[in-house]
């Protein structure tokens, strides 16, 4: 599902990305099938999967014309500029779990917590070709 929302004051629009729980909720069921396996174990993979559902809830990426925008509960904590990146992908297209982006001095690597055919259909759009 994507979010349109057309900012007014800016001028231009912006594509929110919706959420996706299906890595975290599969992080927590996978934890629960570990626990014949590995205690430990499992408890790691459950502190993981709870820590993406709460990034889940909280991150929320948003498209404009000249950046890639991330919030926080609501804030705007980071911009990358499209102008910034060299090459973007998501790995592991069967089911994507990571996706992954070089600007000019860093590399970036997130989740995939949000809708993933909305965020190819962005890249494609706004991001610099592979």
């Amino acid at each position: 599902m994507i979010t349109e929302v057309e900012n007014v004051d800016a001028g231009q629009d912006v594509i929110e990305l919706s959420p996706s729980y299906r890595i975290p909720i599969f992080l927590v069921i996978f934890s629960i099938a570990l626990l014949v396996v590995n205690v430990w174990f499992a408890a790691i993979v459950l502190i993981l999967g709870l820590f993406l559902t709460f990034q889940t809830i909280a991150i929320r990426l948003k498209f404009t014309n000249n950046a890639l925008d991330i919030y926080s509960l609501g804030k705007q904590i980071r911009s990358f500029p499209y102008q910034e990146w060299s090459n973007w992908r998501i790995f592991w297209q069967p089911i994507p779990i990571l996706f992954y982006f070089r600007e000019v001095k860093s590399i970036h690597f997130l989740p995939i917590i949000f809708d993933p055919q909305t965020l190819l259909s962005c890249l494609e759009k706004y991001g610099p070709r592979q």
